[in-house]
């Protein structure tokens, strides 16, 4: 029982001596953690007035950056006020010079006047005195000068103008020679009669019987349905058709061939056919024109324009087929283009539609250059290939390369050999008008046409005419000529003043 007695006591003494310790631990440990907080705050505090020290310092340090800056600033400005100021000064100044220089530019210019002034009355004065010693007048005195001045030179200024004449001459017809030669070598082709009316061969007069019908129904219901005039007894063994519209005279030709084929002949028949000949007509001429622009070389061609091109098939002009002529201008353009580096493209283009008006001349009134250009314009050509069309004559004038090669390409296609039917009296008639007209010039002896047209020499006489004068006279007669004629190609005047002296000595 003891034994259990002191074990008791012994658990109480342990559990005393136990909470004891345990006590004395926390009192321990609660100094321990006040002491660490305490020192914690302390270091805090002291960290914090560390980084207010730094904030204050950063701050002050700032502020007085920014006063520099502000200091800086206010120095510029006052550094730019003052150099604005400078310039004001100066720009004033400069003003004042300026009014003052002005003021003796003003006062310059009325002292000039008035020396203007004096040297005009002086010189009055002097040409009043001029006039009174020399017994002339200002006008008398010049005229006098001028005569003598052109004694003096006449001779001189005849053989300058011969010897520039003569070099520009060997010059351009050289070059001008080879070039349109070339381009002639290659091009020719022939030439038609027909103009206005188209003959048919009958292989019997039973055949004209028949064209005629009964009381002419036949012939009526062929010039209805064409408008073409008919004629069957003028001719025998032959029928005329007679338009204006070479369209109309090669509908009713190919109708008239197709019935004769056919032998049937009454007007419901010619009706059908004559349908028939317009829409194979229309084909041939869609068909030509197309043939024509390949052949030159052209596409792009509006199609319009390439039905009127393809109608000059049936087109001629003095007895030389329109569309032939056309195609062979712009074959011959394209060569001398190409010698002379102007675009080929614009005056091949020109060349082959440079007609083209001709195709309505019958429709539309005007001449068919004029008419052609309007044509080229309304379906979007260049203004460069219709201004060539418009000037390929000579009441516009010509202001491109391109244009001037158009019209010297027209009169060489037109006036080569063999391209031409003229009538000799057509041909009579030309060279009379050619004499006449240089004929009409005061102190003309004598004219001729010569050379088919090509020349004109006339006869004048010295006393009447000089030298000098003799120029002019040659400029005035191709003046009037191409004012007043219509031609192809050049003409050429030659103007021959010779003055003889004859004695016999006996």
């Amino acid at each position: 029982m003891e034994l259990l007695i002191s074990s008791i006591i012994a658990v109480i003494v342990g559990a005393g001596a136990g909470a004891g310790g345990t006590v004395v631990l926390s009192r321990r440990r609660r100094a321990n953690a006040g002491l660490t907080a305490e020192r914690l705050i302390t270091d805090a505090e002291k960290k914090a007035k560390k980084i207010e020290l730094e904030a204050t310092d950063k701050a002050l340090k700032r502020a007085d950056d920014a006063k520099k800056e502000e200091r800086e600033r206010r120095d510029e400005i006052n550094k730019t006020e003052r150099r604005v100021l400078d310039r004001e000064a100066s720009l004033d100044r400069k003003l004042e010079e300026l009014d003052k220089r002005a003021e003796n530019l003003r006062k310059a210019d009325d002292e000039v006047e008035s020396l203007k002034g004096e040297i005009r009355d002086i010189r009055v004065r002097q040409q009043e005195k001029l006039e009174k010693i020399a017994k002339l007048s200002k006008t008398e005195a010049a005229e006098k000068l001028m005569t003598m001045t052109e004694r003096d030179i006449k001779h001189d200024l005849v053989g300058l103008v011969g010897k520039l004449q003569r070099e520009a001459q060997d010059d351009a017809e050289e070059k001008a020679q080879v070039i349109l030669v070339s381009a002639m070598e290659r091009m020719s082709s022939e030439v038609t009669a027909e103009r206005t009316v188209t003959a048919l061969k009958l292989e019997d007069e039973e055949m004209k019987g028949r064209i005629i019908g009964k009381e002419g129904r036949n012939i009526q219901a062929i010039q209805r349905a064409t408008g073409v005039d008919v004629l069957v007894d003028d001719t025998p063994g032959m029928v005329v058709l007679s338009s204006f519209d070479p369209i109309r005279r090669q509908i009713a030709r190919v109708t008239l061939e197709m019935l004769m084929k056919d032998g049937r002949i009454h007007p419901g028949r010619i009706e059908e056919v004559v349908e028939k000949a317009r829409k194979q007509i229309d084909k041939d001429v869609e068909r030509a024109g197309e043939d024509a622009a390949r052949e030159v070389g052209i596409a792009g061609i509006p199609r319009e324009l390439l039905r009127l091109l393809g109608e000059l098939k049936y087109r001629t002009s003095y007895g030389q087929n329109v569309l032939k002529h056309s195609t062979e201008m712009a074959h011959v353009a394209g060569l001398i283009g190409v010698e002379l580096g102007v675009d080929v493209r614009v005056v091949k283009y020109a060349a082959l539609l440079h007609d083209i008006g001709k195709a309505v001349t019958h429709k539309v009134e005007g001449k068919h250059h004029h008419i052609g250009a309007e044509l080229a314009r309304k379906y979007g050509v260049s203004e460069k290939i219709a201004h060539a069309i418009e000037a390929h004559h000579d009441d516009v004038e010509a202001t491109t390369p391109e244009a001037l090669v158009i019209r010297v390409v027209d009169a060489l296609s037109a006036a080569r050999p063999g391209a031409r039917n003229i009538s000799a009296e057509n041909f009579a008639e030309r060279m009379r008008e050619l004499e006449n007209i240089a004929t009409g010039f005061p102190g003309i002896d004598k004219a001729y046409a010569i050379s088919a047209g090509r020349e004109v020499r006339v006869m004048v006489r010295p006393r009447e005419i000089d030298d000098l004068s003799a120029i002019k006279l040659a400029r005035d007669i191709a003046n009037k000529i191409e004012s007043s004629m219509q031609y192809p190609g050049t003409i050429k005047v030659s103007v021959i003043r010779e003055t003889r002296a004859i004695e016999f000595a006996k």
